[in-house]
């Protein structure tokens, strides 16, 4: 995708029937200006509140069937605590957007630190596929690294086209191009070029180019076989994780990138698409509770007519 086909703003956004957008972005922004920590627990008010909406029950009983699938051996008191915690971030997910978008490189600086820079700057001739699971703080972990080093991020583009331009503009921040997500080609054509991809492979996204291999205790866990196309495209490309983590203490956020993972003993779609879920699954367990949880993971079924797993 080209940079000229991204989204730019409209006269049309200025119309009436956007101003209830306009009205609501003013009051994020305001809210944005109050203190770290004061904002820490307005984060976990709004995941209260989510609780209590009928949309957010749904979610939280789709998160909570997700960690009984996946760690089957956790008791359902630890599960509950999982997701009480879960639901904070979920709230603070809110913030940490408006944190990631509209925050100033010195605040966000200020804020966070990043470990392991040198597996993405020792790197950067080869190309690097920069594996950042679907964390409730992923959009603040990319602008966080992209202050150090930026990279192409890789999206879902908005169906409201105001919010896909101001999610466009936000990233944009620390990004130096965006390509959507079904744009493989582009995607292999700037790792060929040595740049760093952002990439999310561990939702599911549906039957179509997919593969069905464990992810934690579910054994049959359709994932994308993109991961196979871009390495066998790009096959001197760095596979290189990363996970952004709200400090425990209040503190901040760390954001931990890991060494370049091998993936020369994985030959086929199969092996690519289980190495590739070890990894995520590595990075979910630095912080279980941060996870989003509550998209749903194993909604694709390798018998078309199996029963759903959510019902």
């Amino acid at each position: 995708m080209a940079k000229s086909s991204l989204p730019t703003f409209q006269r049309a956004f200025l119309k009436p029937k956007y101003w209830g957008f306009w009205l609501v972005l003013a009051l994020w922004r305001l809210i944005l200006l109050l203190p770290y920590p004061l904002l820490l627990k307005i984060g976990a008010g709004l995941g209260k509140l989510f609780a209590k909406l009928k949309v957010g029950k749904r979610r939280i009983n789709i998160a909570r069937r997700n960690l009984a699938l996946c760690f089957p051996d956790y008791s359902e008191q630890q599960i509950e605590e999982i997701l009480q915690a879960n639901l904070k971030s979920t709230g603070m997910a809110i913030i940490e957007t408006g944190m990631a978008w509209f925050w100033s490189d010195r605040r966000i600086k200020k804020w966070s630190k990043v470990e392991g820079l040198e597996h993405l700057t020792d790197n950067l001739e080869d190309g690097i596929i920069f594996v950042g699971v679907h964390f409730l703080t992923l959009e603040l972990g990319a602008r966080i690294v992209g202050i150090h080093q930026p990279g192409i991020g890789v999206y879902r583009p908005n169906d409201n086209p105001l919010m896909d331009w101001l999610q466009t503009r936000g990233r944009l921040r620390s990004n130096t191009d965006m390509l959507d997500r079904k744009d493989l080609r582009g995607m292999i054509k700037a790792l060929k070029s040595g740049k760093i991809i952002w990439y999310a492979p561990d939702h599911d996204y549906g039957r179509k180019n997919a593969v069905f291999v464990p992810f934690f205790a579910v054994q049959e866990a359709a994932t994308t076989t993109g991961s196979y196309y871009l390495l066998k495209s790009s096959p001197n490309s760095k596979v290189v994780p990363f996970a952004p983590l709200r400090n425990r203490d209040g503190s901040g956020y760390t954001v931990k990138i890991s060494p370049p993972v091998d993936f020369n003993d994985a030959l086929d779609e199969r092996a690519i698409a289980l190495k590739m879920n070890h990894i995520v699954e590595t990075e979910i367990l630095r912080g279980v509770e941060q996870y989003m949880w509550l998209h749903r993971r194993f909604k694709t079924r390798p018998d078309e007519n199996s029963p759903s797993l959510y019902d």
